[in-house]
């Protein structure tokens, strides 16, 4: 069932008294994606792959459910768009990858799976449209993750061409570069590595710093693709690069094969679909804390010990409970190997964003005490189905004012610890 929130509810004015205790903050948004124009690739790459490259067609509905391997719910007049990666590879549905219509209105259910490009907002996908929004509803600057080829770019290891596999990346991190630039540093994509060969991988990385992105995107279960898993020493040089630039690493919950599916297999069968969508995404919060356990549990950070590591959507109040997990397995299992706790690797070189905790939970400054402002960065995820909209800071001015938060944690939380982890550049204030 889709629900249409009510069309007179507006972004709250920044000059509102309610936001009063962040006031003058600069926000960074650490957590939304861009709805990809369906000439990303086309119109970025070399003539001999215009016809290869991720590109958007129109398939009757038994060709898609063939390809795609399910069916649309909505019928699409003149075909369903699909995106397609070389000969005729459907990787997925070509739509608008947004809660937030046209209208600029929020929807709750799971409709909007099956909505194109043209129902959604301009925000979605558009620089002008997005910088207004965000002008709109106080915010400073965003990180953006893709969609299309996955949200580690975990989709395109079916391409079978190495070469137009690393061009579908290169493209991507060079528009993410031109973005960056037309908005004037405040809308920052993340990079996407390729994670199957790491001489190219670390240049990449290498090229992506010199453009001036803020870091990277990687596959966080390459293992289930035949290659090794992250511990291994294979990607060391990788990490090394990472280190040595000090280009964070982001796991977004869904970056891999096994964990990208909203449904999958977390939801009984019998729900309808927006149960299923609701429950698989709780689910997918989750997934992050095995990537978690298995970064720390590897003994890895004993060997990069710079490295900065970022759980991305997947909240932080099951972070304390796994990290005294962690803790109390490592002593009772005999994991005698690693230098420090557990717990002690998380507070030394990862972070985790928040979102809709913020929006009023009572114990949500335990969770900050816990994990220290230091670690925790806000997000709204815009402009995927929890999205924090038309108001994202609403919920987190309140709790900042009833539990008397203060201001230096203020500032961390919102923004500071984001700067500090980005290497951002960003106004010491902001005037609204």
């Amino acid at each position: 069932m889709t629900v249409v929130e009510d069309p007179s509810v507006q972004p709250t004015n920044r000059n509102d008294p309610k936001l009063a205790p962040i006031k003058g903050i600069p926000v960074i948004d650490v957590d939304t994606h861009l709805t990809e124009p369906g000439d990303l690739w086309t119109s970025r790459a070399p003539e001999k792959f215009k016809d290869l490259v991720p590109r958007v067609a129109l398939l009757q509905e038994e060709d898609f459910a063939k390809r795609a391997g399910w069916r649309p719910r909505q019928v699409h007049e003149g075909g369903t768009p699909a995106w397609i990666v070389g000969d005729d590879t459907c990787i997925g549905f070509a739509g608008g990858a947004s809660v937030v219509n046209k209208s600029n209105h929020k929807v709750r259910g799971s409709d909007f799976i099956h909505w194109p490009l043209t129902d959604v907002s301009p925000a979605a996908s558009l620089v002008e449209p997005r910088l207004a929004l965000m002008d709109d509803v106080g915010v400073w600057g965003q990180i953006l993750y893709p969609n299309a080829v996955g949200f580690g770019g975990q989709g395109l290891a079916s391409v079978a061409d190495p070469e137009l596999r690393m061009l579908i990346f290169t493209i991507w991190n060079d528009a993410m570069a031109e973005m960056q630039e037309q908005s004037d540093g405040r809308l920052m994509g993340m990079g996407l590595i390729p994670w199957w060969d790491i001489d190219l991988a670390v240049k990449e990385l290498e090229r992506c710093h010199g453009m001036g992105l803020k870091g990277v995107n990687t596959n966080a279960d390459p293992q289930n693709q035949g290659f090794p898993d992250l511990s291994d020493k294979f990607y060391s040089p990788l990490w090394d690069a990472c280190e040595d630039l000090d280009m964070p690493v982001n796991f977004h919950v869904g970056a891999s094969v096994s964990q990208a599916s909203y449904h999958g297999t977390a939801p009984w069968p019998s729900l309808n679909n927006d149960a299923r969508l609701a429950i698989g995404t709780c689910m997918l919060y989750l997934s992050n804390a095995r990537i978690m356990a298995n970064l720390i549990y590897s003994g890895m950070l004993d060997r990069h010990k710079k490295l900065k590591l970022v759980s991305v959507e997947s909240g932080i109040g099951w972070i304390p409970f796994m990290l005294t997990a962690l803790d109390y397995q490592a002593e009772e299992n005999g994991v005698d190997y690693l230098e420090l706790k557990p717990s002690e690797y998380f507070r030394r070189q990862m972070y985790s964003c928040f979102w809709f905790e913020g929006e009023g939970d009572p114990n949500f400054k335990w969770y900050a005490d816990q994990l220290s402002p230091d670690n925790i960065m806000f997000e709204s995820d815009f402009p995927h189905p929890t999205c924090l909209y038309p108001s994202p800071l609403d919920g987190i001015a309140s709790v900042f004012k009833d539990h008397d938060v203060p201001w230096e944690d203020r500032e961390k939380i919102l923004g500071g610890t984001a700067a500090r982890v980005y290497n951002i550049d960003m106004p010491k204030t902001v005037t609204h």
